[in-house]
């Protein structure tokens, strides 16, 4: 085990005390206390949240201009148009608001780019294709609060935009009639954890509080809103974004939604996930669903999601989850294909894996996926990646970092060698002329060593507990459950065990070790099931552990069984 342990040392007296307020695990109440939480009573709204404490969508700044707005155009049949976004969270929003907005009978339709040939959020040449549709109002989500020059466009041919958006702003914001983004600076809601689909529920959130203001609802039945809440779950948890206060709260009010099987584009997407929808959990979400979702955007159109999930025939939703697993295959065989290709490259060359960040380009490369090969490389070789698909006279391409390296601001050092870029620290996207690739590689370098010591390249593992092998069971793992979903800021725990003998293991898939393990030194035999994913050496398979850090869940297909996955050893 390379890599640095990091382990939680809890304040004895705020455990004892959440132990006996909560009458659990004294385990849980570690867990508990290791994510902040320190009164009894703060312990169970996070166990048992309910809606009671839900932000004022009002604190949102413009939400009141944005939802006067629509309410109008509403009221007098303008044409709406939805601008979103072609990931999960951006096709959740156009779903979401769409859904409202035509319950409430507005004139709306909706939009989502292309990936490759249109890029990502409003552009000028969006404006006149809304001109050519007579579009009043255009409202974004997941996007727009960069687009000036579309909006700008939209204000010569009198079309209003409303902007939702949960992306960092600049100095200076689009001239837009509402510009709603929990990250303005001005912004005093306190929301800037929301996704795109955070916000896009929170105007949702606003406009029927206004409607019913207005009196506009008569004799139609006021929407619930709770309804919505399997829309924001996908979208909140495929954004990643941190799994606190509102998204936890709603994300599991949208679970119970989604276990319930009434959006069939959803229950039919499990089904093709081979996920039981009565039982699914965030990790079938991020792993099974969220991938589907953005399959679509990536090697065909995102368009084909927003469909799905507002499908109201079981039949076309059927045929269209089948469209959306086989699209999901096909990124899948693209995917490794890529990595197989840098695997190779790397074995020919693997001095250039001495540099900080691994930069690498080619002409046969689908820029559609480059992210999510990044992603797996920065992980294996624990440095930041960045990989571009360079067929035309511009390299597309995505980035990933580690740790706390600033991809994003390593980019912005380097800004004049590209076109265009966007992101965060930890991932960032590009478009760069093909001739400025060896200048950027070697920039980009440059930063990293002058930047960032050998600590910060450190493969580090935080440890929120040491345990006995013996103590693993059903109960506890039952226990541990309480905290999910599990996300951005409220990670899933993970453990060590010590001194552990392997019982019988075999090989399932191509590279994956099911195992059963006992305490080496002890006579009880108490025995765990194991999964260690994604071995990269199948001919050296220990027999014996002196320590594995893994996290514990529950086993989905065995009664009342636990079972561990081997994160490190």
């Amino acid at each position: 085990m390379d890599t640095i342990l990091k382990y939680f040392d809890p304040d004895r007296a705020t455990v004892d005390l959440l132990t006996k307020g909560l009458d659990c695990h004294p385990l849980l109440a570690v867990l508990l206390s290791a994510r902040g939480i320190s009164t009894v009573e703060d312990a169970i709204f996070f166990l048992n949240p309910n809606f009671q404490n839900l932000t004022d969508p009002f604190l949102l700044k413009n939400m009141d201009k944005a939802v006067d707005r629509i309410f109008t155009a509403v009221k007098h049949q303008e044409k709406i148009l939805i601008f979103g976004d072609f990931d999960a969270d951006g096709v959740t929003s156009t779903a979401l608001l769409s859904d409202f907005l035509e319950y409430s009978g507005a004139n709306v339709s909706w939009y989502i780019p292309h990936r490759i040939k249109e890029g990502y959020s409003l552009q000028p040449d969006h404006i006149q294709m809304a001109v050519d549709q007579d579009i009043d109002l255009i409202i974004t989500v997941d996007c727009g609060v960069s687009s000036h020059e579309a909006v700008r466009d939209a204000n010569l041919e009198d079309i209003d935009v409303i902007i939702t958006d949960h992306h960092e702003p600049s100095a200076t914001l689009p001239s837009a009639v509402a510009v709603v983004d929990p990250k303005r600076e001005d912004c005093p809601s306190g929301l800037n954890f929301l996704a795109g689909v955070g916000v896009a529920f929170f105007l949702v959130m606003g406009l029927r509080k206004f409607f019913r203001e207005k009196i506009f609802w008569g004799d139609i039945i006021e929407p619930n809103l709770v309804d919505y809440l399997d829309l924001f779950t996908i979208g909140t948890i495929g954004d990643m974004v941190p799994l606190i206060n509102e998204n936890r709260v709603l994300c599991i009010a949208g679970l119970k939604k989604i276990r319930q099987g009434t959006r069939l584009g959803i229950k039919t997407l499990a089904e093709t996930s081979r996920i039981d929808s009565r039982k699914i959990d965030s990790d079938d979400i991020s792993f099974k669903i969220v991938p589907k979702i953005n399959a679509a955007g990536r090697i065909s159109h995102a368009r084909i999601c927003v469909t799905q999930l507002t499908s109201p025939d079981i039949v076309n939703a059927e045929k269209t989850a089948s469209l959306l697993d086989q699209l999901n295959t096909k990124r899948q065989k693209i995917e490794r294909e890529i990595v197989v290709d840098i695997e190779h490259r790397l074995v020919k060359n693997p001095t250039l894996l001495d540099r900080k960040l691994l930069f690498l380009w080619d002409d046969q490369w689908n820029p559609s996926v480059l992210g999510i090969v990044a992603s797996k490389l920065s992980k294996k070789y624990f440095c930041p990646v960045i990989l571009l698909g360079s067929s035309g006279e511009h390299a597309i391409g995505s980035g990933r970092s580690i740790n706390h390296i600033n991809i994003y601001q390593a980019l912005m050092e380097s800004e004049t060698l590209l076109e265009r870029f966007g992101g965060h620290a930890r991932a960032a996207g590009m478009t760069v002329k093909k001739g400025n690739l060896p200048a950027l590689c070697q920039n980009l370098n440059r930063h990293m060593e002058d930047a960032y010591s050998e600590k910060d390249f450190q493969k580090t593992l935080a440890i929120d507990a040491i345990l006995d092998l013996e103590d693993i069971n059903y109960t506890l793992a039952k226990e541990l459950d309480r905290l999910r979903p599990f996300g951005v800021a409220n990670p899933e725990p993970v453990f060590i065990c010590e001194d552990i003998r392997v019982i019988s293991s075999y090989i399932i898939g191509n590279n994956h070790r099911k195992m059963v393990l006992e305490k080496a030194s002890s006579i009880s035999r108490h025995q765990v099931e194991a999964f260690h994913f994604n071995i990269n050496d199948l001919d050296n398979l220990p027999d014996y552990y002196s320590k594995i850090a893994f996290k514990l869940k529950i086993n989905k297909f065995k009664t009342n069984a636990a079972q561990i996955i081997i994160e490190d050893f």
